[in-house]
């Protein structure tokens, strides 16, 4: 490298500060275009886009300039260099797992989410990242060799403080054009796709930081005041229960079944192979989705953000969102008081509490946050016997799963409310090897696509498997077993490739369509009920606390619940998204466009009438939203003492030693005992569980066509 010439003008600071400069834009203008989807509409943003990273990198390398000294100003420059870099590179395969912005809240709390992350991370990686590392590793060997030389003389402060204010002055003209072009976009609810469409990554980043810090200011100075106002909202929200459906399924067992990333379009989907033929992709969950004892819905919607599962979980169980940041599980779940389903039913209906997850227990923080649930008892991946053959990177596989957690749900004290988390059915969507192998690829551009359907096949089958045998133990009769979908299973970013499949053209797809994707199933089944059926009413995730609970006949009225009862004559219909989009029966709202259910078109020039009606939807939609950050940045409930529960000790909880207690009190309990085991008279039922190969399940796939699909 030594003997490659280089331009006169890069041997300048000013001339290697603007090499740099010019580097970074590039990379951005290729994360822009090629890495993350901002819906560019007009020319206008596409100038912006392209303007947009051209300040925030002025002005940062622009301190390396004040430096005198050479090697450390060089070195200044090179550093900064590198952590813009990084921060673009993070945000990029941030992206392609989240389809979202790396956020302070995030960063913090990083690691508490990295435990099993590995193998997935590594598929977030592509070949060509390696570009946007390769030219500091170039310039840093040019430096070092002299191929590249330092100029002795330093920048004069006029010449620095003049790069610093044009710095100031294109980022003054870019923040004026994106104002024009929308309106409000600092302080009116926008997504954080529209912060980095407009300002960059660098800016979005500190303006994170700013929001960040006066989350913090507002969590301590939250009074008993701040909870009169969620208080007065929630009366005025509430949604009385129906009567005829009101305390049904009182005393019964809750079994929550976690449906991993997937979603409604599943439902009674049949995937066609290469020969055309036709595969079932969820059939035991479409039998239970039509069953007349099954309450469904097909109009139920997600609301979750980053958090993903862990928000899903939130939303389900306290009926508040998470964060519009980062995950509430990691950055406060471990922290604020709750009125969660699991601690309700305890105090108020003496159930045993348990959740069953056959990964590591911190992941997600859930080790802290179960305590403060109200969870009894939490099996983790120390419970069950996890190795390469039968787990992943986030955990043991459904079938093995579900059987080893027979051995603990026997030996519950009824009646008890259980959370299963199957996981198998989680990106990457890897093809199942072995005697799971064998359920048809899908033929898109998109390998996590194609994955998809065998890997939901695969989770079908285990929830069948567990299904016999809550039979067979005697536990199907008497309990409410819920199904749910946590969140999507194929993002925005990939839905033009899925497009095809749904019947769609992806070259018409727009964000109408992808609203409509974030549907996830819905299902209360109560064994020897007639009535049930496919409900159409629209609602989300928030709601599913006071329902479940107003079948079990408890009065939700004193506690502070966002969502309303989705069986309640006062139910609104309206399902509200975490970046204030809304959806409801004749419209939706969504990436800041309305658009008709009935055309499915944009409405362009909205009625007086209409529009007044819409604004009356959105204030909804960001009340509910602000309530629900009031209450978890400030930990609002600690100072809520209406609900006539006792406050949660987290210090009273271990998740150790879990079934020698259970048999300790089973001991205790003797003939009172009401565990499945004690109704066995002594006898397990783990052997009452019968799981099966996908060639037991599809005995018309041979060898060959299992083969053909590897």
């Amino acid at each position: 490298m030594k003997n490659l010439k280089m331009p006169n003008f890069l041997n300048t600071r000013l001339g290697f500060f603007g090499l740099l400069t010019v580097l970074l834009w590039a990379k951005n203008i290729a994360a822009y275009l090629t890495e993350f989807n901002l819906g560019i509409e007009s020319p206008i943003q596409y100038f912006i886009l392209f303007i947009n990273p051209i300040a925030t990198t002025l002005l940062l390398l622009s301190i390396a300039l004040y430096v005198r000294r050479k090697k450390l100003s060089y070195t200044t420059m090179m550093i900064i260099y590198l952590i813009m870099t990084i921060l673009l590179f993070a945000n990029i395969t941030y992206y392609r797992e989240f389809t979202d912005f790396i956020t302070i809240n995030t960063m913090l709390g990083a690691g508490k989410v990295a435990e099993g992350l590995g193998q997935s991370a590594l598929k977030l990686f592509h070949p060509t990242d390696v570009f946007y590392f390769l030219d500091f590793v170039l310039l840093t060997i040019a430096l070092m060799t002299k191929t590249i030389k330092m100029e002795e003389k330093p920048v004069r402060a006029r010449m620095a403080l003049a790069v610093s204010t044009l710095a100031i002055m294109v980022f003054s003209g870019n923040l004026f054009l994106a104002e024009t072009d929308r309106t409000g976009l600092l302080t009116r609810t926008f997504s954080r796709d529209y912060l980095v469409k407009y300002l960059g990554i660098n800016a979005f980043t500190a303006y994170d930081a700013v929001q960040t810090y006066k989350t913090t200011q507002v969590r301590a100075e939250a009074s008993p005041n701040d909870m009169k106002e969620v208080e007065d909202y929630v009366k005025g929200h509430y949604a009385a229960p129906n009567d005829d459906m009101f305390g049904i399924a009182k005393g019964k067992n809750v079994i929550y079944i976690h449906l991993e990333s997937t979603q409604q379009f599943l439902i009674d989907y049949k995937l066609k192979d290469e020969n055309g033929v036709e595969h079932e992709v969820m059939p035991f969950v479409n039998s239970l989705y039509h069953d007349k004892s099954t309450y469904s819905f097909d109009n139920f919607f997600h609301q979750v953000k980053a958090g993903k599962t862990s928000d899903a979980e939130t939303l389900l169980e306290t009926s508040l969102f998470g964060l519009n940041q980062g995950a509430f599980f990691t950055q406060f779940g471990g922290k604020n008081t709750f009125e969660a389903a699991p601690d309700i039913l305890k105090q108020t209906q003496d159930y045993t509490t348990a959740v069953f997850h056959g990964n590591s227990g911190n992941f997600w923080n859930r080790n802290e946050v179960y305590k403060r649930f109200g969870y009894d008892y939490f099996f983790d991946a120390s419970y069950y016997d996890v190795n390469e053959d039968n787990s992943f990177q986030y955990g043991l596989h459904d079938k093995p799963f579900f059987q080893q957690s027979a051995q603990y749900l026997e030996r519950l004290q009824q009646p008890f409310y259980a959370k299963f988390i199957a996981v198998s059915n989680h990106y990457p969507y890897a093809e199942f090897t072995n005697d799971d192998a064998g359920f048809p690829m899908a033929n898109t551009p998109d390998e996590t696509i194609n994955g998809y359907f065998a890997t939901a096949n695969y989770l079908d089958k285990s929830v069948e498997e567990f299904f016999n045998y809550l039979k067979e133990s005697g536990l199907y009769e008497n309990s409410v077993i819920v199904l749910y979908g946590d969140h999507y299973g194929v993002s925005n970013g990939r839905n033009r490739n899925l497009a095809e499949l749904v019947g769609k053209s992806s070259s018409t797809w727009n964000d109408y369509d992808n609203a409509q994707m974030q549907r996830v199933p819905y299902m209360i089944h109560i064994p020897g009920q007639e009535n049930g059926g496919i409900n159409h009413t629209y609602g989300a995730q928030i709601d599913a606390v006071p329902t479940l609970l107003h079948l079990l006949g408890v009065d939700t009225s004193n506690y502070i619940q966002l969502g309303q009862d989705l069986f309640s004559k006062d139910h609104q219909q309206m399902a509200v998204f975490r970046d204030g989009s809304f959806m409801t029966p004749e419209y939706t709202y969504y990436g800041g466009t309305l658009y008709s259910n009935e055309t499915k078109l944009p409405i362009t020039e909205p009625s007086e009438e209409l529009q007044a009606k819409i604004d009356e939807l959105q204030k909804e939609a960001t009340t509910q939203l602000e309530m629900s950050d009031k209450v978890n940045n400030g930990d609002l409930l600690r100072f809520h003492t209406n609900s006539g529960l006792e406050p949660i000790d987290p210090n009273d909880y271990s998740y150790k030693n879990i079934k020698e207690r259970l048999i300790n009190l089973e001991n205790e309990l003797g003939d009172k005992s009401t565990s499945v085991y004690s109704q066995h008279n002594d006898q397990s039922t783990v052997d009452m569980y019968q799981s099966k190969s996908y060639q037991e399940y599809n005995p018309t796939i041979t060898e060959e066509t299992t083969n053909s699909e590897e």
